[in-house]
Order: structure tokens, then C-alpha cells, then sequence
């Protein structure tokens, strides 16, 4: 799907949407809810640094996933084979992590394979089973390839950029503790300062598409047919389109930023990470009243995956 253009893309897009949107809503804010705080309490009781990266932001995302696919099947073999799935994205990983990942792969496609042959005999409750029911207004449905290839990008999607949106997001709060007073003050704030986060440092860097006639951007021509990279996180800066864009303020209005993308293409997943990133942050600055960087002058450690920006690791105190 994110490699089609229309008709295509939007025969498989308006099924996928039906699905995915039905199945979020099911996951209804209370559960997501339930999820951060279990998470939040098993973090209370940590003894000195907490690194949040590993504690919230990867298992949050990637058990909501869970539980919109179905939390009753397999869970733990679902999620181990998700996160080695995502390590494919890291060109630096060494021979043997990348032949176990190449495995990995083919694991998680037979995994989704399997569950859809026993999904259409034996319907559920679950997304594989919306999926398979879902069609549009001629009847037209997702083939066994369609499907199981539109549940692979739902999960993974859904897992590392939730992950990298709550922890670049809690960072930026950190460096700038008067935007976290204010957001304590006035806990309402929330929902607008996840888009100020997603504006100020997204988890998706860049995108690229092919130019479909040729065309000059900002002096720059540009040739039919020719690979192009958009930077989403320049764009998201444009003084042209937000004053002051290098600040960060939680209070910032008519924000319009490009971190789900933009037009035809735009994220199917948006609506509930954000839902995500509101509740997981807002209940970690409601739970704990004081955080901090456990180690400010310890220099930060990004993952090395190339259009993707995110936090190996960030050691927090919390009390």
C-alpha cells in the first residue's frame, strides 16, 4: 500500500481504513488507559533510573497493537516477532542480528498467513477477521496477499514511530522544563502539545516518492520519472508557515505540520497515536511529579535507521 499509486492505492486504503479505524475504536481510551497505567506502576517501583525507552514507549505501542489484532492469540509471539522485525530497518546491524531478522521476517508473514487461513474458517473478533470482512461499495474485498500485507505495515508502523514519538516527546519536555510547568498547570494542553511534538521533533524524518512530470522546487528542477526525498522535519520549521520554528511551545497555535505525511498518503494510523502519545505522556507527568534526564551530561544515543528519528535509550528519575 505504500508503494501503489491510485486506483490501487485507494481501493486497498478505503478497505484497510474501514478495518483498522473499527477495530482502534474498539480499543476504546479506557483500555489504553488500563495498559499505561499497569506500565506506570511497575516503573513506580524501580529503584533509581528508569529508562523509559524500554519501559513505556516500546511495550505501550506494541501491546495496543496486540490488543487490536486480538490480545488472545499469542500475544508474546506476536510481539517478539514484531520487534525483530523492526531491527531490519538498521543497516548497521552485524551479519548474524541481520540473518536472524531476514528469518524473523519470513516468520512474522507466515505467522499472518497462518492466522488468516484459520480466520476464514473460524471468523473472530480481532482485525484479521474485520479485514477479511470488509469490502467496498461493489462488493470488491482484499485478497489473502493484500491482507496479510496491509497488517504487516499496520503493526509495524503502529509499533516504532509510537515508540520514538513518546520518547522524543518526553525529551522535549525535559530540555524544556517551563513547557512542562505549563503543562502540569493546565493538564488540558496535552492534546496540543503531541502536535507541537510531532511538529518539533518527529519520529519520521523524511519520505520519498517519484516525480510524476518534471517540475523545479525552490530553484531546484527536477526531472519525470526521478527519485525525490521530501524532509518532513525541514518542512515542519518553514517560518512561513510557524513563527519562530526552532522553539518549542507547548501553547503554539494553528500548528500544521507534514509527521503523518501529507494528501493521499496520509498515516491510517494517526488518530490513535496520538490518542497514544496523549495518554502515555499525560499520565506520566500526572503520576510522577518530578523527572529529570538521569544523566543530563551523558550524551544522547539515537538509533541509526536512516529516515527515522528515535532514542535507543533515555534514563529518567522519576518520583
Amino acid at each position: 500500500m505504500l508503494f501503489m499509486d491510485d486506483p490501487d492505492h485507494r481501493r486497498i486504503r478505503s478497505l484497510v481504513v474501514q478495518a483498522f479505524t473499527r477495530r482502534a475504536t474498539a480499543c476504546a481510551r479506557e483500555r489504553v488507559q488500563q495498559i499505561v497505567d499497569e506500565i506506570l506502576d511497575k516503573m513506580a517501583a524501580v529503584d533509581g533510573a528508569v529508562n523509559i525507552i524500554s519501559w513505556l514507549a516500546s511495550p505501550f505501542p506494541i501491546t495496543v497493537i496486540a490488543e487490536i489484532r486480538n490480545r488472545s492469540s499469542r500475544p508474546w509471539r506476536f510481539q517478539t516477532l514484531v520487534r525483530r522485525r523492526c531491527i531490519e530497518l538498521r543497516p548497521d546491524a552485524r551479519p548474524d542480528v541481520a540473518e536472524r531478522v531476514a528469518t524473523s521476517s519470513v516468520d512474522l508473514r507466515a505467522y499472518l498467513t497462518d492466522a488468516l487461513r484459520r480466520r476464514r474458517i473460524d471468523p473472530g473478533d480481532d482485525l484479521i477477521s474485520t479485514l477479511i470482512a470488509v469490502q467496498d461499495a461493489d462488493g470488491d474485498q482484499l485478497s489473502d496477499d493484500e491482507a496479510v500485507s496491509a497488517i504487516a505495515i499496520l503493526l509495524l508502523a503502529g509499533n516504532i514511530t509510537t515508540t520514538d514519538l513518546i520518547g522524543n516527546g518526553l525529551l522535549a519536555l525535559l530540555q524544556h522544563p517551563e513547557q512542562l510547568d505549563a503543562l502540569r498547570a493546565a493538564p488540558s494542553l496535552i492534546d496540543n502539545a503531541v502536535e507541537e511534538m510531532l511538529r518539533y521533533d518527529p519520529p519520521v524524518l523524511a519520505t520519498d516518492r517519484i516525480a510524476m512530470a518534471e517540475m523545479s522546487v525552490g530553484g531546484c528542477p527536477i526531472r519525470k520519472c526521478e527519485w525525490i526525498w521530501p524532509v518532513l522535519s525541514s518542512a515542519n520549521r518553514d517560518p512561513a508557515m510557524h513563527p519562530a520554528p526552532d522553539r518549542f511551545d507547548t501553547r503554539r497555535e494553528n500548528i500544521h505540520h507534514v509527521s503523518f505525511g501529507k494528501g493521499p498518503h496520509l498515516c491510517v494510523g494517526a488518530p490513535l497515536a496520538r490518542m497514544e502519545a496523549q495518554i502515555a505522556l499525560g499520565s506520566l507527568i500526572k503520576r510522577f511529579t518530578n523527572i529529570a534526564v538521569a544523566d543530563p551530561a551523558a550524551p544522547l544515543q539515537f538509533k541509526l535507521v536512516p529516515g527515522f528519528r528515535g532514542h535507543i535509550e533515555l534514563p529518567v528519575l522519576l518520583s
